[in-house]
């Protein structure tokens, strides 16, 4: 049984480095290639494991090479594999543009076998997730996979997190099953209306989001920014940190959360907690690649 349990997508990443973004009928001559493994889910798995946590990963994959890949990044991170394996659907694959200049990115997601996550599929280790400490999910998978989910984790107690990524509308209840949000400045202006753009007009929409009914903190994650935490009577700014030259920022939302999920299932105070996730997040950008740029639990330690 895991302390930490993640519900999500494996995807294979085909990342394009280019010297700007192309735009609508336009071909670009790019500057590098890399394939690896993705997906919101398994990268926050692997975060979370590499940061130190006891990680499983619940999803599906197909039975085909990107599949295989899958099996061998959680191997060598030491994530548990909680997967069904789908003869008739291919697994997922991602296609990443990064702006060789900068590491801003723009992201294109297939889910393939995980997009046929099912409620059934969760319920199946509805065990597992009522022992872990910690369950955290995002939204490539479907709605009702996440809810069903989320919903186990919470009536057993587990601290939960939602990673509401990519943005979309929610079902009505669902943030009440969620103790902490984890949305960027996009993704919190989808779920409230409220534009943000960095610190100053972050808070309201953390106020918003506890509003709406998340139960114990909104985490508004800010880029360069670092990030704002509201817990209904505090506000925490934890700025960004600086690991070294940023290489490729895909990912970093992702490491943020795999390091937060670690933080809390060690018991970390929150102020602890957000230092550790935005270490995490820090040391991915200096390398190239989602799951292969999330850092050991010594290189953590080292940046703190």
């Amino acid at each position: 049984m895991a302390d930490i349990i993640i519900l999500g997508v494996f995807v294979a990443d085909a990342a394009y480095r280019t010297v700007k973004m192309p735009v609508a009928g336009q071909t670009l001559l790019g500057t590098g290639f890399q394939l690896g493994p993705g997906g919101k889910g398994s990268n926050q798995a692997v975060a979370a494991a590499r940061a130190g946590g006891d990680v499983a990963f619940l999803s599906r994959i197909g039975a085909d090479t990107f599949g295989a890949m899958g099996r061998a990044v959680w191997a060598e991170a030491g994530v548990q594999p909680l997967v069904v394996e789908d003869p008739d659907t291919p697994t997922g694959s991602a296609g990443i543009f990064i702006v060789e200049a900068t590491g801003q990115n723009a992201i294109i997601i297939v889910p393939g076998a995980a997009g046929n996550l099912s409620p059934a599929d969760v319920a199946g280790h509805s065990d597992r997730i009522a022992s872990a400490k910690v369950a955290l999910t995002q939204l490539e998978q479907p709605m009702e996979a996440a809810q069903s989910f989320l919903r186990i984790a919470h009536g057993a107690g587990v601290t939960t997190i939602l990673n509401p990524a990519p943005a979309t509308a929610l079902p009505a209840g669902l943030l009440a099953l969620c103790d902490y949000v984890t949305p960027n400045e996009t993704e919190a202006e989808e779920l409230t209306g409220l534009r943000v753009t960095g610190p100053g007009d972050a808070l309201p929409a953390a106020q918003a989001l506890l509003e709406l009914g998340v139960r114990k903190g909104a985490l508004l994650t800010l880029g360069g920014n670092g990030s704002l935490y509201w817990d209904g009577t505090r506000a925490i700014h934890t700025p960004a940190m600086k690991a070294g030259p940023v290489v490729d920022a895909t990912g970093a939302g992702d490491a943020f959360n795999g390091g937060f999920a670690t933080a809390l299932a060690e018991g970390q105070p929150i102020e602890d907690a957000l230092a550790f996730a935005t270490a995490t997040a820090a040391l991915s950008v200096t390398k190239h690649g989602t799951a292969a740029s999330m850092p050991s639990r010594a290189e953590i330690a080292a940046l703190l």
